[in-house]
């Protein structure tokens, strides 16, 4: 059950799952991950445990949740000029947040509570967003621009290939080199 389901954008839903998402992030920076249970959350929210099962279901579930709405990016991506800059800020930021202890564990939580995938798709979506968001300002300045599946083909799934998977040595030139990649292979007219 996601708590996107039904949820109205105001009044008492969303004062709910605020607070709960807040008690959730307090309780781990207080406690601890392994120290959280729906009881305690609930408590801390000031809800009943079975608001948090009804909306919720479990505890997985709800710091799913709580994992996708922290992945969620607070601004728009920073405007450096041209397509090269900005995707290679972006791709950077985008790997220092992600592979940081917390990026991969609200990753892990973000995917394990959604057996249906819609998690997955919504953090993608997330990434998709910013990208068009660069490439939509590259256009406007006349730049020649990938569409948005090449570049998240290209940066985005290596890079999250590598934060799961295989993160020794990861660093910015990685990013850094995929971008090179994307802008140097689109302009060879090979896609």
């Amino acid at each position: 059950m996601s708590s996107r389901q039904g949820v109205r954008p105001g009044g008492r839903s969303a004062r709910v799952q605020a607070s709960v998402h807040t008690a959730v992030r307090e309780l781990m920076e207080d406690r601890g991950r392994e120290a959280l249970t729906v009881p305690l959350v609930a408590q801390r929210a000031g809800v009943t445990p079975s608001t948090v099962y009804r909306r919720w279901g479990t505890l997985q579930e709800l710091l799913s949740d709580v994992a996708v709405e922290r992945l969620r990016p607070d601004t728009e991506p920073e405007d450096h000029g041209d397509l090269r800059s900005d995707l290679t800020a972006w791709a950077e930021q985008f790997l220092d947040e992600m592979s940081s202890a917390s990026g991969r564990a609200y990753i892990r939580d973000a995917l394990l509570g959604d057996p249906d995938g819609d998690n997955a798709g919504q953090c993608s979506a997330y990434a998709a967003e910013q990208i068009n968001v660069i490439l939509a300002r590259a256009r406007d300045r006349g730049e020649d621009t990938p569409d948005v599946e090449t570049a998240m083909d290209r940066v985005v799934a290596p890079l999250m290939y590598r934060i799961l998977f295989r993160p020794a040595g990861l660093d910015a030139a990685y990013a850094r080199r995929l971008v090179a990649w994307l802008v140097g292979v689109r302009g060879t007219g090979g896609r």
